[in-house]
């Protein structure tokens, strides 16, 4: 190099990269932000001297206003969500991956309005680095919220009625006609769907892939019996269905819970599983390998998508652009069809 040309100096990223560390503990350490580790900061220390690294004084206000914590927003009314199975593996999920960025995770319900009045707050007061959403319903004012929210939002699961720029989901269509062309493969002609909420994306899109299958095999759909999710709900949605098409011989359920419950119900009725009535269920949680008989079912990776949802928004803390993703679902055969 010719002499008195100018050096490159080096970057956040590569002193990151040099102590061993995520791009945003090395922010944090720099600008001595809370939840950082003693060795994580030693580390971080030694690679700027290492390196001769001097900060942007940009940057480092930037990074000032960091918190050291993500928040996940479920639109639910009920503290004990946060315990359902599904819920609770994709806290595990999340909380993993944020665990690796040195982030601490926050909980948040939001469905009253005094619930999206302190999520709203949140999202103004940045009292987070960023924001993961969930269970959203059609015109929830949530989604609004995130498309003015002047931090991170990544979406578990895409809204009705909006198009975020970052989601992780899970191919709920192709997931659900899986589940109902095995059904058809096995001889069952009258297949009636319990379906989730139908103001939400993942109980609309799976219902949508049940009718698909059943179409492609010139099948009559049934009309679509709505659950919440839970399985007194699947229970009561299987009366009905007995009651109003006595001859059904096979059902979708969309998710474990909905199944668990129908299978409940058809025992108290004196039918068979899978004899009389084959049943598939959506989740592959727990209840699915307990269930009398075991559940066949679909296998979503649900703790890989908080996972994945924390990474996004790790990135997008970082400064990157991620770009949405889409998790595959595949079929488990048990006992019940």
């Amino acid at each position: 190099m010719a002499e008195g040309a100018a050096r490159r100096q080096p970057t956040l990223l590569e002193v990151a990269q040099r102590a061993g560390v995520s791009l945003s503990v090395a922010s944090r350490a720099l600008n001595n932000a809370p939840h950082v580790s003693r060795s994580k900061r030693e580390a971080v220390e030694r690679a700027v001297r290492q390196l001769d690294y001097v900060p942007n004084p940009t940057a480092r206000a930037l990074a000032t206003r960091q918190t050291g914590a993500a928040a996940l927003v479920v639109s639910g009314e009920d503290p004990s969500i946060f315990a359902d199975p599904f819920f609770a593996q994709v806290i595990v999920g999340a909380s993993q991956a944020l665990e690796e960025a040195d982030l601490h995770l926050m909980l948040c319900l939001a469905a009253s309005d005094r619930g999206r009045k302190r999520v709203g707050e949140l999202l103004r007061s940045k009292g987070a680095d960023g924001v993961m959403l969930m269970a959203l319903r059609e015109g929830d004012p949530l989604a609004r919220m995130a498309e003015e929210a002047e931090m991170p939002v990544v979406f578990g699961g895409r809204p009705i009625g909006s198009a975020p720029r970052w989601y992780v989901d899970v191919d709920n269509v192709g997931g659900a006609r899986e589940a109902t062309e095995y059904l058809v493969s096995r001889g069952r002609t009258r297949v009636a769907a319990i379906c989730g909420r139908l103001d939400t994306e993942a109980g609309r899109a799976r219902y949508r892939g049940y009718r698909d299958a059943l179409l492609a095999a010139g099948l009559d759909p049934l009309p679509p019996r709505e659950g919440d999710f839970t399985e007194p709900s699947g229970a009561a949605a299987m009366t009905v269905l007995l009651a109003n098409h006595p001859d059904v011989d096979g059902v979708f359920a969309a998710n474990d819970n909905m199944a668990a419950g129908a299978l409940r119900t058809l025992r108290a009725a004196g039918r068979a599983v899978p004899a009389d009535v084959a049943v598939v269920g959506f989740d592959d949680l727990a209840v699915a390998q307990v269930a009398d008989p075991p559940l066949t079912t679909v296998h979503q990776p649900v703790a890989a998508l908080g996972r994945e949802m924390a990474r996004m928004l790790v990135s997008l803390i970082n400064g990157q652009d991620p770009t949405p993703l889409i998790l595959a679902a595949r079929l488990v055969a048990r006992s019940s069809a």
